[in-house]
């Protein structure tokens, strides 16, 4: 029997571009209600290390994780808090139609 390993898309997050493009894509393709935004920086911050992250923004890690679960629902300064310390940056550009 073949055993197979669950795939886990923090372990295709290895350099700070990884992270970026992946960010990038799940702003694309949100459905408009932030899920995949925040799904993609739980996922960004699993890889790059919660109790760094917590250091890093001033945030306690159990509630880092809990802003950025599935159900979380985290304030804009968190979201901010956390995009700045993973090193990573908010682009706005015009829609194309």
């Amino acid at each position: 029997m073949m055993k197979l390993k669950k795939w886990d898309v923090i372990d295709h997050l290895k350099t700070e571009e990884d992270m970026a493009l992946y960010f990038d894509a799940c702003i694309e393709e949100d459905p408009g209600d932030g899920s995949l935004i925040r799904a993609a920086l739980g996922d960004i911050a699993r890889a790059h290390g919660m109790t760094q992250l917590a250091r890093d923004t001033g945030l306690a890690r159990e509630g880092l994780y809990k802003a950025l679960s599935a159900d979380g629902n985290p304030e804009f300064s968190t979201i901010l808090k956390v995009i700045k310390a993973l090193g990573l940056r908010l682009h706005v550009e015009v829609a194309r139609h």
